[in-house]
């Protein structure tokens, strides 16, 4: 027989540490995204796309890799690729040893606004989530979210 799963009732501090983490979430994508808007026409989902093709190899991952990275399904990346790539900032390619899937690549375009927008982006995360938090704090929320990840795996 399968274990039965806990119904009751979350208590003060359960029903805190969850609500806090989907309000601040909720406040921190909203806030980093409108600023990314403001000063660089950049929404914080582009943003994303341009920050995992920095990270890759020659700046370039297959569109289910990112998909995955970026936990998007692959036709609500494509869309986003698409508005990418008409602004210039990434662009398709196969890779001539795996023609199986088609690759995002940023650009030149694509490198220089990245570059542009993420002093802001990390000032916003610095200022908005760990400035708060005393050193002792961010360890304690760093192990906390490596624990609830683990668990889910």
């Amino acid at each position: 027989m399968g274990e039965v799963a806990d119904t009751k009732e979350l208590g003060t501090a359960e029903l805190g540490a969850w609500r806090g983490m989907l309000l601040t979430h909720s406040r921190m994508i909203a806030a980093l995204d409108e600023e990314l808007e403001r000063e660089h026409g950049l929404p914080l989902g582009s943003y994303e796309v341009l920050l995992h093709l920095h990270e890759a190899d020659e700046h370039s991952l297959r569109m289910g890799q990112l998909a995955e990275r970026l936990l998007l399904s692959r036709s609500g990346l494509t869309r986003l690729v698409d508005r990418l790539s008409a602004q210039g900032l990434v662009e398709r390619h196969s890779c001539p040893d795996d023609r199986r899937g088609t690759y995002a690549r940023l650009t030149d375009a694509g490198l220089s606004r990245f570059e542009e927008a993420r002093p802001t982006h990390l000032r916003g995360v610095r200022e908005r989530f760990l400035d708060p938090l005393s050193d002792r704090d961010r360890a304690n929320l760093a192990s906390a979210w490596e624990k609830i990840a683990e668990a889910g795996t």
